[in-house]
């Protein structure tokens, strides 16, 4: 095992994925010379040369594109969106062409695309450059969507992402980015838990937290808080949110009987809705309480100055906690 932060662990899935297949093309703004601008592919350039981790313009709809003619010719493109913010311009050529040429040419055209997304808030940034756009995406048919939320995860899933047919949008929490943990580089993609598998990340008894990317830490400090009071609670980390493991999920609901979803997007039509509705439908009858949801607000992105009042925090989870195992307190009775 090997010590690395969540970054140091993607660019080495990316290297480790590149050595073993000649066909991984990598496509960016500034993801060569410079190595992105949040060193993910820094080195990349000088290893595998400029044929295959290609600085690209400033024009996310032409570098995903360029990865779907790559894609019809055999190759395996991974794009690298540099902020979240700026996926919109290629928006249309995701959902229009990458998510339903494989469809459209009843399996003739695979599309091996893995659009890697630096995701979501907590780092300050400036405008565009904080989103959590999983909703639009999760909602295409024809996309897998991946959130990771250690480096571990970062380092196989990326892989197996990138080794996939189906289109993969590849959620990278990036306020994450400079977080340490294990890495076996050595992992064996044959030997790893399927991409599309939940994670039990703490199990307990009493209520479930489901939840995904950065929000899973903030679970667990509110798991470990909980548990000062005589509270076991169970963290779920998604892992992927298209499809989504239901069945660990509900297993997870059925043995404790109560839960919550957090996520750092807006409440309307998020993922949490489709979480909490599908467990509704398969778990009514274990249910204790009604099923709660933790989110961001629904308002545009907010300013860095005030984005930890957007942010779901260790108390609002905790609130929803309280809530759900029917012991109201000082935040009670406010929409959450």
């Amino acid at each position: 095992m090997t010590e690395l932060t969540l970054g140091k662990a993607l660019g080495a899935g990316l290297r480790r994925a590149m050595e073993d297949d000649e066909k991984i093309v990598l496509l960016g703004e500034d993801i060569g010379r410079l190595g992105g601008v949040f060193r993910i592919t820094d080195g990349l350039l000088d290893t595998f040369g400029a044929a295959r981790v290609i600085d690209t313009p400033l024009a996310e709809s032409g570098i995903v594109g360029t990865a779907v003619g790559l894609a019809m010719r055999g190759y395996r493109p991974v794009v690298e969106i540099q902020f979240d913010g700026f996926v919109y311009p290629a928006f249309d050529q995701i959902v229009s062409q990458v998510a339903k040429l494989h469809y459209r040419t009843q399996g003739a055209v695979k599309m091996p695309i893995t659009i890697r997304i630096p995701w979501a808030g907590g780092i300050g940034a400036a405008e565009h450059h904080s989103e959590s756009p999983e909703a639009y995406f999760v909602h295409t048919a024809g996309l897998r969507v991946v959130a990771v939320s250690n480096p571990q995860d970062a380092y196989v899933c990326l892989r197996q992402a990138i080794a996939s047919d189906d289109p993969v949008i590849f959620f990278e929490p990036k306020r994450l980015y400079h977080s340490k943990g294990e890495v076996d580089l050595d992992a064996s993609l044959a030997d790893a838990p399927p991409m599309g598998l939940a994670r039990v990340a703490r199990q307990g008894t009493d209520a479930t937290i489901v939840t995904y990317g950065a929000m899973v830490g903030t679970a667990m400090d509110a798991a470990e808080a909980a548990e000062d009071e005589g509270r076991s609670l169970e963290v779920i980390d998604l892992r992927s949110l298209s499809p989504i493991d239901y069945d660990t999920v509900c297993a997870s609901v059925r043995r404790t009987g109560r839960v919550v979803v957090a996520h750092e997007a807006s409440r309307e039509a998020g993922v949490a809705a489709e979480v909490i509705a599908s467990i509704t439908e398969k778990c009514f009858t274990w249910l204790e309480a009604a099923p709660l949801r933790v989110t961001g607000h629904d308002i545009p992105y907010p300013p860095a100055k005030l984005e930890r009042h957007h942010l779901p925090d260790l108390d609002r989870i905790l609130d929803a906690v309280d809530r759900v195992m029917d012991e109201p307190r000082s935040m009670t009775g406010a929409e959450r």
